[in-house]
């Protein structure tokens, strides 16, 4: 009679093969760690910079490590005034409200908007959904002009408001919304149905609450874009006391007091990455848990 493949001893792999695995993980591992200093050597680099002397940023040989740690840098840069009424505290004021308000606006429509796409029929749903994804691939600067026009007879140039409400929108959230909750059964939206819940309730209190990743992933990208922006500011701000931290630098450059001040420069270099590094290692448990589930379904 046949041996079935069951029967048949199980044979653990040898010490060879043990040992070729141990040291391709090791090598993996190593090449991970070099790839991983390669791109933090830059940040690294700028840190330091903050704390030296001004004459010692552009030291050569590079000094890695200054004799003296300068930290009164981080106290008197909320002092300087590149430029009369505007400070680095303004900037990153304004470049706070711009984030947080554009993050909440793009969350809030993008899960909504991801709602209907998904959960409610409706005549010609898919060609508007692929219409409006489409844009995604158009590049910005194909229609900035007709924004500013729009924005200029609407007269909110040189405030925040111009780049609020263009940024109120993304489809890139709607996508990735749907994503997300194409993988909630549909068996729960029909019992809330038949429990008399309106489409608005289930949205709300269903659908938003399961798809906690997905939000913080979209939360997450978006306000690491709106904080870093520098083009759309550039174009549509005009006051320096309007600018954001990235208009803001700009101007340690224009004023000849601080223009050689490069110690100041990357004091504040370090304050604008800052936030956005606190709050990606905060939320990068939900972001990569958020993008790895998208699309995936039930």
């Amino acid at each position: 009679m046949t041996t079935l493949a069951l029967d048949r001893p199980f044979k653990r792999p040898t010490t060879r093969r043990k040992v070729r695995s141990t040291l391709v993980r090791v090598l993996l591992y190593i090449c991970l760690a070099a790839v991983a200093v390669f791109l933090l050597l830059p940040f690294f680099w700028m840190v330091v910079s903050s704390l030296k002397r001004d004459i010692d940023v552009f030291s050569v040989p590079i000094q890695w490590i200054p004799d003296a740690f300068r930290w009164e840098h981080y106290q008197e840069i909320w002092g300087v005034e590149p430029w009369k009424g505007s400070s680095m505290l303004d900037w990153l004021r304004n470049t706070l409200i711009l984030s947080v308000v554009v993050t909440f606006l793009q969350v809030l429509t993008g899960s909504f908007a991801a709602y209907g796409f998904s959960r409610i029929r409706f005549p010609g749903r898919d060609v508007l959904f692929l219409g409006y994804i489409a844009t995604i691939a158009v590049p910005w600067q194909a229609y900035m002009v007709p924004q500013f026009l729009l924005m200029s007879q609407a007269g909110l140039v040189d405030t925040l408001w111009s780049m609020i409400v263009l940024q109120a929108f993304g489809a890139f959230g709607v996508f990735l919304m749907k994503q997300f909750y194409e993988t909630i059964p549909e068996e729960l939206s029909e019992s809330a149905r038949i429990d008399g819940l309106s489409e608005y309730g289930i949205w709300a209190r269903i659908m938003v609450p399961l798809t906690g990743p997905a939000i913080a992933s979209l939360a997450l990208l978006t306000f690491v874009n709106t904080w870093n922006d520098y083009l759309g500011p550039r174009i549509y701000l005009r006051s320096p006391e309007n600018f954001t931290i990235q208009l803001g630098l700009q101007l340690f450059r224009s004023n000849p007091d601080v223009a050689t001040r490069w110690d100041l420069l990357f004091t504040g270099s370090v304050l604008s990455v800052l936030p956005i590094a606190i709050i990606f290692l905060a939320g990068q448990k939900y972001f990569v848990e958020g993008i790895a589930t998208s699309g995936m379904k039930s």
